[in-house]
């Protein structure tokens, strides 16, 4: 009897420490998910920027180009 008990107190043990290691993955994959949220956030403002840049270079291409023709 008091050996069953044993095991059966070693074996809840155990599955309380495996529930406690799966909370602290999904508290880890909870984190991740967040950053990664902010870390795509992030990298559609740079692409933004990127693109705006791209336009207004583009605009001061055309602008320039126009200029060299009129003055030639």
């Amino acid at each position: 009897m008091k050996r069953e008990r044993e095991d059966w107190s070693r074996t809840y043990h155990k599955t309380l420490k495996g529930i406690k290691a799966m909370i602290d993955i999904q508290r880890m994959m909870k984190d991740i998910k967040k950053i990664a949220e902010e870390t795509n956030i992030t990298v559609t403002e740079i692409e933004g920027t990127i693109l705006m840049a791209s336009t207004n270079n583009q605009t001061t291409n055309t602008i320039n180009i126009t200029q060299m023709v009129e003055d030639l």
